[in-house]
């Protein structure tokens, strides 16, 4: 069948190794031999279709090393290999023809990414390599050349690999980039601040690009603390995940001028700091979660402008105050999102009792209890004075009243101080 264009046998139990006669057919534009049990390399045989425009060989239990020769044809634009076993480096030559779009090798054992794998991929849009044992250099740190080499990238997932070192800055240089995933690696240092290159975040993705060879245009992403599972048409992917890292200091206010992002994940590192004031910017954010760093102080009140947020966790920090109440905040009824923040009080977690107001009550209290006892003090005085003085007048040709009155008169003379708290109270002999 040399005139085949079209050759699909995606999930039909095939079984063996891909047979060297496939190079004969060298009219075929598209090659879908995914999701069987195939074994063995590709062979050397592809390289004669040079009119080979889509390659998707993923779910098989391929390995080797991926032959240069690949690169051969001048317009193929996808390959998707991922869940197999290939291993060594990702050959330089993958896009000597110069119309690569989509890489995707996630799930296998390649091991390195030198200067030269995507030097010539200038129309590279979309590189995932999840899940693999990548070392990009000696020092295993992430690329400094990478964007430099793929100004067009949309999508760079690079998780679960062993890279190291900080976040390079020139990775913010990504004037395209929608979704950056570099979580379960080892990355240390600060997150950089400078967003101002990230136009692919600062506003709503319309949809103005398809990947008309995608199975199925949507992209999921597996939440790695929560088992949340987050599916978004591709096209309208925006998106930072770093989580499970080793990241320190403060969450860079830049974050909160990416309008556009709808996912944001910084879990699992060392992060400190309050929650950036303004994180109600990011008006389109669906998924939140800051969980299991070290972060402290108030959640911001704006949190509660996040209207469309449907997966939020804060669990694990040192936050503290009231939570911030809002339409949709009232939603998450889930206490655990909230626990282990000691500070933290309010709806769903238990109502805030104001310590100082409390004290202030009790100290209220104690004073209107003084003065209650000042006026009896001042009343009884009164009263035994008016009395005493009145009896006097009465009785006091009587010898035996005089010597009473004389008696007690002396007694008065001796000033009696009674203390109640901060309060004197001085009794005075009544004016006879």
């Amino acid at each position: 069948m040399k005139q085949l264009r079209l050759l699909h046998l995606r999930n039909t139990k095939l079984t063996g190794c891909i047979p060297l006669e496939i190079g004969n057919m060298t009219e075929l534009l598209t090659m879908d031999l995914s999701q069987n049990y195939l074994q063995g390399q590709i062979p050397d045989t592809v390289s004669r279709l040079v009119k080979l425009r889509i390659l998707e060989l993923s779910k098989n239990q391929l390995g080797g090393h991926i032959i240069p020769e690949l690169g051969n044809s001048s317009i193929i634009s996808y390959i998707n290999i991922a869940r197999n076993s290939f291993s060594g480096a990702f050959p330089p030559s993958i896009c000597m023809g110069g119309a690569l779009t989509v890489v995707n090798a996630e799930y296998n054992r390649f091991t390195s990414l030198d200067d030269l794998t995507f030097q010539n991929c200038t129309t590279l849009e979309h590189v995932e390599f999840t899940e693999n044992n990548i070392v990009a250099d000696l020092r295993g740190a992430i690329p400094s050349w990478i964007s430099k080499s793929l100004p067009r990238l949309r999508f760079l997932l690079l998780s679960s690999n062993m890279f190291d070192g900080i976040i390079p800055p020139q990775i913010l240089q990504f004037r395209q980039l929608q979704l950056l995933d570099l979580s379960k690696n080892k990355l240390t240092g600060p997150i950089p601040n400078d967003f101002a290159n990230f136009t692919g975040m600062t506003q709503e993705q319309v949809g103005n690009m398809t990947y008309r060879f995608l199975q199925a245009e949507k992209l999921q992403i597996v939440w790695k603390n929560g088992g949340y599972v987050y599916t978004s048409t591709i096209a309208f992917m925006a998106g930072i995940d770093l989580s499970c890292n080793l990241l320190s200091q403060e969450i860079p206010k830049g974050l909160t001028t990416l309008l556009g992002v709808r996912y944001l994940n910084l879990s699992r590192n060392h992060l400190s700091g309050g929650i950036p004031r303004d994180i109600g910017n990011l008006a389109l954010l669906e998924s939140l979660d800051l969980s299991q760093n070290q972060l402290s102080g108030e959640i911001p009140p704006s949190i509660a402008d996040l209207k469309d947020l449907g997966t939020l966790n804060l669990s694990s920090n040192g936050l503290s105050g009231r939570i911030p109440t809002g339409s949709q905040l009232q939603t998450f009824l889930d206490p655990s999102i909230y626990s282990n923040n000691h500070g933290l009080c309010g709806s769903p977690l238990q109502d805030c009792v104001n310590p100082s107001a409390s004290k202030q009550n009790e100290t209220d209290q104690d004073e209107d209890r003084e003065t209650l006892l000042l006026y009896c003090f001042v009343a009884a005085g009164v009263i035994f004075g008016f009395w005493l003085y009145w009896s006097m007048l009465l009785f006091c040709n009587k010898p035996w009243i005089c010597e009473f009155y004389q008696q007690i008169d002396n007694i008065q003379d001796k000033i009696a101080i009674s203390k109640s708290s901060d309060q004197f109270v001085v009794l005075t002999k009544p004016w006879f």
